[in-house]
């Protein structure tokens, strides 16, 4: 291959890192198709206990920074290796038949192995790429862990649908199965990065940084993490415990939803680039309004398999829009006077958003409990609403400065 047409530089472990996080991907995927039908069928958690769980697996979401702090001295790969290693521990733990407390700590576990892998995967992407390449790399990333979310959903569909009918296996037995196969796949990972042309230096790391300028963007972080949480924690429950979606449609439904976000987030990337990241913040928020109403209240304007048709369509639109979050990295990055001040002000929304999943798992809980999920989804409403008039309040970009 001509050094132009290179992507990758000579020697950089390319190829061990794409392996490790493919595998990875998978595991993830299959931990993402199953994870939610486990809770609900195997630990019998309610909605109330569903929003606690969430409120500690995002508790290492905000912890990482100081983390990564901590191990400043530690190469990337390094951190790769121990975040997998971690979430291998975490995932068999998972085997042992235990309380919702215990089932607790061991996702608390899981994650902190995810959010330790999560900044470092896109560093190495970046240093593996050939000079003006880093770009193409993430690229090659994203296409690798939506991958992994198809085949992952797809093995678990796999298990689930030919263990219950050919070998009338029960669901601990299919959900144990799960958890063996994503140890494996966490293990490749973990001895994939032991490369001997794998970099031992680590990278600058992020930091909490906070402007003025970029105040609009704090705040547009604070409703993104609310409604972004209420979506992946509710949004799956409310079709598994109140519709009855088992673990193998569910499972399909992701590998559906990666699918199809491989298409369709350069779509919504060129659609960024052609409408502006301003209007598509404002009708993104637009139509996920409707998608939260869908969610509350399909049940009460749909019947028979007309209101499950309704929410596989809007499940997987919701999964579409969440892809437009590039639109505000955008909108960042124009404000931004530098790649620092870029890339720690985008650390620092993250963490923001973090925060506020944090309070909002288990306030969505409670309100669920209490009124009723059509009450809870009609605040995600609210939420989205108010993320969209926030939105028309930022000024249109000058021509052809985007």
């Amino acid at each position: 291959m001509s050094e132009k047409a290179r992507i990758f530089r000579s020697g950089s472990a390319a190829g061990a890192f794409f392996l490790s996080i493919s595998v990875w991907g998978i595991g993830v995927g299959c931990v993402a198709a199953s994870m939610n039908n486990f809770l609900s069928e195997i630990c019998g958690m309610d909605e109330i206990d569903r929003g606690w769980l969430e409120f500690f697996r995002e508790l290492p979401g905000i912890a990482v920074v100081f983390v990564l702090a901590l191990l400043h001295r530690m190469s990337d790969w390094k951190i790769m290796r121990l975040g997998t290693f971690i979430s291998m521990i975490g995932v068999t733990l998972l085997m042992i038949p235990a309380d919702k407390i215990f089932i607790t700590g061991v996702i608390m576990l899981w994650s902190m192995g995810e959010h330790l892998v999560m900044p470092v995967r896109s560093t190495i992407a970046m240093q593996v790429a050939e000079k003006d390449r880093a770009g193409e790399s993430l690229g090659f990333l994203t296409s690798a862990m939506n991958l992994g979310s198809v085949l992952g959903s797809i093995l678990v569909m796999g298990i689930f649908f030919a263990g219950s009918k050919y070998f009338n296996l029960s669901k601990p037995v299919l959900f144990n199965g799960v958890w063996v196969l994503v140890f494996v796949l966490l293990l490749i990972s973990v001895i994939s990065t032991f490369s001997p042309n794998a970099p031992n230096l680590p990278s600058k790391r992020p930091r909490l940084y906070f402007n003025r300028k970029f105040s609009k963007f704090y705040a547009l972080e604070l409703f993104y993490g609310a409604r972004k949480q209420i979506f992946l924690t509710f949004a799956p429950y409310v079709m598994i415990r109140v519709y009855g979606f088992p673990t193998e449609v569910m499972a399909l439904l992701y590998g559906i939803c990666a699918a199809v976000n491989i298409f369709g987030a350069p779509l919504i990337g060129r659609l960024t680039d052609r409408l502006g990241y301003r209007n598509i913040m404002i009708w993104d928020t637009v139509i996920l309004t409707f998608v939260c109403l869908l969610y509350g209240f399909a049940g009460n304007i749909f019947s028979g398999r007309t209101v499950l048709i309704v929410l596989c369509i809007n499940f997987l639109l919701d999964a579409v829009i969440s892809t437009t979050v590039l639109a505000t990295n955008l909108y960042v990055k124009e404000l931004s006077s530098d790649k620092d001040e870029l890339t720690s002000t985008l650390s620092t929304g993250l963490s923001i958003n973090h925060v506020i999943a944090v309070l909002a798992a288990p306030a969505g809980g409670w309100v669920w409990q209490k009124f009723g999920v059509g009450a809870l989804f009609s605040f995600a409403a609210v939420m989205a609403v108010c993320n969209t008039l926030f939105a028309m309040t930022i000024p249109k970009p000058e021509i052809g400065k985007e």
